[in-house]
């Protein structure tokens, strides 16, 4: 999750150069990579699969996403429940939600 604002007129070629320049990461590792723009009503997805990239986007009518501060410049790692969160608009910390438990074997 890329913090701060994104100029979301990039396409794929552009948001990829990002990921790998910008935060020295593999644009085709199974990671979805997410870019928000200034205004915080906007988000664009870049995900790679098997032999070319997705590019997803979501525009809000009313309201805007709970975009984290800019204030580091590294991209910040979420799990995937925290991404379900800031698409439906919350915070991605939940302090009422149930703590995540590791599965263990039961004997």
């Amino acid at each position: 999750m890329a913090r701060g604002n994104t100029d979301l007129r990039k396409s794929i070629d552009g948001l990829a150069v990002i990921v790998q320049q910008c935060f020295d990461l593999d644009p085709f590792s199974p990671c979805l990579f997410v870019f928000c723009n200034r205004k915080r009503d906007k988000l664009k997805i870049l995900q790679w699969e098997h032999n070319g990239f997705w590019l997803h986007y979501r525009r809000l009518e009313n309201g805007t996403f709970h975009w984290p501060s800019e204030t580091e410049t590294a991209p910040m790692t979420i799990s995937p429940r925290q991404l379900r969160w800031l698409l439906d608009g919350l915070p991605i910390e939940q302090r009422q939600a149930h703590r995540e438990v590791k599965a263990r074997t039961i004997l």
